[in-house]
């Protein structure tokens, strides 16, 4: 493989959908948050994107089959629930390899924006030294940080966000997108389950009723 592809398998029958990212990270409360929505939306996969710049490794399930790294695009039957296309995987690049991120997610942002995606929320985990499950809060626009902090989030300032879900983020402002990102509260030490649900029920509250924050 010499660059990247894109198998599409449908295109999604959603208007102006929003672009949910929870891929691998701290604590892996993305990945966790995104597995909750798929199966509460009851979404389908439908596209696939693979690259020469993920990891050397392939994944093996519980039959034995593996599979190369990829991402994975999922949408809901219909918008009822949540208008959201939801971007998860089992791998990021390496963290060394910072070209390799930025090449993965301006592909990412190019192929939301011909689905129609205007918005999008990235998902991932924050360590903290207590047990609560708080959910921290960073966007695009003060605006929309406070519109996600009257929902129950605290603002992430004087910080760092990692890997696509602070990237996506920072590169879709640069693009005209709007904007938010989740950091659940974690120790990161295990796949944390108890974080990812509190995100999940943050964005239940933020986009359930199809509320825009301002948008």
């Amino acid at each position: 493989m010499k660059e990247s592809i894109i198998n599409q398998l449908f295109t999604p029958k959603l208007e102006n959908p929003i672009l949910m990212e929870g891929l691998p990270g701290f604590g892996n409360v993305g990945r966790l948050a995104a597995t909750q929505i798929i199966k509460y939306t009851e979404a389908k996969l439908f596209a696939e994107y693979y690259s020469p710049l993920f990891p050397d490794y392939v994944s093996v399930n519980k039959d034995g089959v593996c599979s190369p790294p990829r991402y994975r695009f999922y949408a809901p039957p219909s918008g009822e629930k949540l208008n959201l296309i939801i971007l998860t995987g089992h791998s990021q690049p390496s963290p060394e390899n910072i070209v390799a991120h930025y090449e993965i997610c301006e592909e990412v942002l190019e192929f939301a924006e011909k689905l129609g995606c205007r918005f999008l929320v990235t998902v991932g985990g924050v360590p903290v030294s207590t047990e609560k499950k708080d959910v921290y809060v960073a966007a695009t626009s003060g605006k929309l940080a406070a519109g996600v902090m009257e929902k129950g989030a605290i603002i992430y300032g004087k910080g760092r966000i990692m890997g696509a879900t602070g990237l996506l983020l920072g590169m879709a402002k640069q693009r005209g997108l709007d904007g938010i990102c989740l950091l659940g509260a974690t120790s990161g030490i295990q796949p944390d389950k108890s974080a990812g649900s509190a995100v999940f029920q943050l964005i239940l509250r933020l986009f359930g009723s199809q509320s825009k924050l301002g948008m």
